[in-house]
């Protein structure tokens, strides 16, 4: 496993990055993506449908989208993991702390709530009272799903030894790590 000082070489081309909710998978995504010159796509746009529904093609627009050259997204929907890490050469682990996490994401689903954001097809967060009503609100579920992910991704060692996984434990690694890689590129 690499940490934030290794230098990839050869250079990320089609990079996941994984991470329980809130860790900042897509912001971080779009900044690799910059950094070496890759599109990215969030995978929850491909995903969810209007009324939170799953879009038919969605994994077929994964396999299209992964069988490009280069890439960068988040590594996430059971249905599609396999064929992401068969196709990715790196893998970005946001670990960061529990603390960190959970703020962040209770951040982002209240500030979404309030402001009424549109994610994705029009749909928006839930009412905030649905925490205690839902086992799916995304806050019981980042929590719930936090050490499902550390099980996970040092399996992946073994099960994918093409895969360059890179963990990250701060968010002063993240950007030790960003920025190495938009040196490299320049």
């Amino acid at each position: 496993m690499f940490d934030a000082e290794d230098v990839l070489d050869p250079p990320p081309r089609r990079v996941l990055v994984a991470g329980t909710a809130g860790v900042g998978k897509t912001t971080t995504a779009r900044r690799v993506a910059r950094a070496i010159g890759a599109p990215h796509t969030e995978l929850d746009g491909m995903y969810h449908g209007p009324g939170w529904t799953v879009l038919p093609d969605f994994e077929a627009r994964v396999d299209e989208m992964t069988a490009t050259p280069t890439w960068v997204c988040e590594w996430q929907y059971r249905g599609v993991r396999h064929l992401l890490v068969e196709r990715a050469d790196t893998l970005v682990w946001l670990d960061l702390p529990r603390s960190v996490a959970f703020v962040r994401l209770l951040r982002r689903t209240v500030r979404r709530r309030l402001h009424r954001t549109e994610l994705w097809n029009g749909n928006v967060e839930p009412p905030l009272w649905t925490f205690f009503t839902r086992k799916e609100h995304i806050l019981r579920w980042g929590i719930a799903k936090r050490n499902e992910m550390r099980e996970r991704v040092p399996s992946l060692a073994d099960d994918a030894p093409h895969l360059r996984i890179v963990r990250l434990r701060s968010q002063r690694e993240v950007e030790r790590f960003v920025g190495q890689l938009s040196t490299r590129t320049e």
